[in-house]
Parts: C-alpha cells; sequence; structure tokens
C-alpha cells in the first residue's frame, strides 16, 4: 500500500511526463473519465462543494480504520471531474490523521496553477478542505 505521498510522487512523474499544458489538462480531463461513478442518491446538496463553478460532489465513507471517497461532476465540468479524482486518489483509503494532516505538494509541483482558472483553483481548494475536514472528523470521532 502507497503513502499519501508516494501517491502524490508517482502524480508528479506522471505529468513530468508532459511537455505542454494542453497535455498535462487533457491527461487531467481523461484521469476524470476513469473515476469510477458515484451513486446518483450521494448527488446531494449536502455532498456538493461550494465553491466550484460548476456542480461537484464528495462523499466519504470509514471502510475500517481508513476512509474511502468517491466523487463526481456533472457532465460538462471534465477538468473537475479530474481533479477530484487525482484528490481521490491521493487521500482515499487512508487513515484520518493522515488526510487530516496530509500536505498535497502534488498540486504545486505538476504546475497546476498554470494549468486551472482561478476559479477552477478556489474549487480545488474547497474540495481539498472538504477531504481534510472528513478527516478531522473521522479522526475525533474514532477511539484514541
Amino acid at each position: 500500500m502507497m503513502t499519501i505521498n508516494e501517491k502524490q510522487d508517482e502524480i508528479i512523474e506522471e505529468f513530468d511526463l508532459f511537455d505542454d499544458q494542453l497535455d498535462k489538462t487533457q491527461y487531467i480531463i481523461d484521469l476524470g473519465k476513469k473515476l469510477p461513478p458515484m451513486p446518483e442518491t450521494a448527488k446531494t446538496d449536502e455532498n456538493r462543494i461550494m465553491g466550484c463553478q460548476s456542480k461537484v460532489w464528495l462523499d466519504a465513507e470509514m471502510q475500517g480504520d481508513t476512509i474511502r471517497f468517491y466523487g463526481d461532476s456533472e457532465p460538462t465540468a471534465q477538468v473537475s471531474k479530474g481533479l477530484i479524482s487525482l484528490l481521490i486518489r491521493v487521500l482515499s483509503d487512508e487513515k484520518p490523521e493522515a488526510i487530516a494532516n496530509a500536505d498535497l505538494y502534488f498540486i504545486p509541483r505538476v504546475g497546476m496553477g498554470n494549468l486551472i482558472t482561478s476559479l477552477r483553483a478556489g474549487g480545488l481548494a474547497s474540495m481539498i478542505e472538504r477531504m481534510k475536514a472528513y478527516g478531522r472528523a473521522y479522526s475525533a470521532n474514532s477511539v484514541q
């Protein structure tokens, strides 16, 4: 099982294969297309990420001592779906404390600031904050 940092390092290596910003953006879209479907019943206002310019949903559940994340976006929001798929890849199936305290250094390292608009960057920050909030909440609920 890979650590959060090992998963981030793997993503950085994948993005290093692309020289062109358009290729990197297409890769983000392709990753979104591979995201497992989220149950329609989970696409609620409660699970919607506010701050995204498009509709993006995120849900989480404890599985043993780790959190499993589920996400999706409206069909037109392919880049957003790719971004949530990257975050799920890094943070899903990790312990709550690790998620709450994760330093997501892969985002600046792959040049995400050059790939997405400032509106999407705000949405990305909202996605990260929601995932870390799940980590804090489940961490607080777990028996020490």
